[in-house]
């Protein structure tokens, strides 16, 4: 038995819970120095950077990483309610209805072309009609009024972040196959990126997400995506190559912000984002003893934060990956209670366990 195998094994409900929440607190720990280098992080807050939302002096606030997610989930939820009344449904449709509803709460008008979409109970909630610093390909790629496709993407050459950082959902549906979760993944990313890496980075996310839900350990899923990017057709030579370094450099332990951003990038492209993510989850597992998940999760996310670069969307694919193979015990109370929006990501997170399992 693995070490890490140790912990007990949470419910699907759980770890939806952990997933989505554990990203949103991810991303609020990084968006409060997403823009700083970590010479400026360390001029704030110390030599050992930004360890805790407790540190904060202003409210700590989500990014568009977290709203995104959240209408990802949306969108998936829509496309199984139709589905569990009968009606098929065009999942990437329904994602990309739910993209152009947050495009609107970013203060933006959709052209003619574009359909209008009936408002659901997402769009009602306020704390996701701010603007948190959107990617500009997310609103360039949905201002054109037109569905991206894999075959056919929106912004042909834009390789960033924002795909990978909105699409941990994708990997918390049960009872679909792996491949089912990368096409999904991958379709969805089409809609606002083109680069084949942010497509793909996307759609290994969302497996490395599904293996752990699945029940897989945090190596052994790791190790499997890796196989998995690297036997994709068409693959974007950078996407394995960064998340071999990440795995490699994850045998080393924690090394320091430079050392990770000359290895592994600023996390503001795709790739480079889930490389750097994922070494933090995997560099701060022990290797001796059982983790002690809420120590785990602060050690990885803020070891994902503190560098050079795009340090809210790092976070959040860190604390996603924590939260979906823990579950919610790893979430640190302290944390927890400086995050805005709970209610909302539970709400989102329980209508996502609904329409799956039936559970309330």
């Amino acid at each position: 038995m693995s070490i890490e195998s140790d912990t007990s094994t949470p419910s699907l409900k759980s770890r939806i819970r952990g997933c989505l929440l554990g990203g949103a607190l991810g991303d609020a720990l990084g968006y409060a120095v997403e823009f700083d280098s970590i010479d400026q992080v360390r001029s704030r807050y110390g030599r050992n950077g930004l360890t805790g939302l407790d540190l904060l002096t202003a409210p700590s606030h989500f990014s568009d990483d977290t709203q995104m997610t959240l209408y990802t989930v949306d969108g998936l939820v829509e496309a199984l309610e139709w589905a569990n009344s009968g009606v098929g449904a065009d999942v990437n449709a329904c994602l990309w209805l739910a993209y152009l509803r947050w495009f609107a709460t970013q203060g933006e008008t959709a052209p003619p072309s574009a359909p209008v979409p009936q408002t659901r109970w997402i769009d009602a909630q306020e704390v996701l009609h701010q603007r948190r610093h959107p990617g500009k390909a997310c609103i360039s790629g949905l201002a054109t009024g037109e569905m991206g496709t894999s075959a056919r993407p929106v912004n042909p050459d834009s390789k960033g972040c924002g795909t990978v950082m909105r699409s941990a959902p994708f990997g918390l549906i049960p009872h679909i196959t792996p491949d089912a979760v990368y096409k999904l993944s991958a379709d969805a990313a089409s809609l606002t990126h083109g680069h084949p890496s942010a497509r793909q980075s996307a759609g290994t996310f969302s497996l490395l997400i599904h293996r752990l839900v699945s029940g897989e350990g945090l190596r052994e899923a790791a190790a499997g995506a890796l196989a998995q990017a690297v036997g994709l057709d068409g693959v974007a030579p950078e996407l394995p190559e960064r998340l071999e370094a990440a795995l490699r450099m994850a045998g080393k332990g924690v090394v320091t912000p430079e050392e990770l951003v000359q290895a592994l990038g600023e996390g503001w492209v795709a790739e480079e984002a889930l490389a750097v993510g994922l070494y933090a989850v995997l560099a701060t597992l022990p290797e001796a003893a059982p983790p002690e998940p809420a120590r785990h999760f602060r050690d990885a996310v803020v070891l994902a934060v503190n560098h050079s670069g795009d340090s809210d969307s790092t976070g959040s694919i860190a604390g996603n990956i924590l939260g979906a193979y823990y579950g919610e015990v790893c979430l640190p109370p302290e944390w927890l209670a400086a995050l805005e929006g709970q209610d909302v990501i539970r709400g989102m997170a329980d209508q996502l366990v609904k329409v799956t399992t039936g559970e309330d």
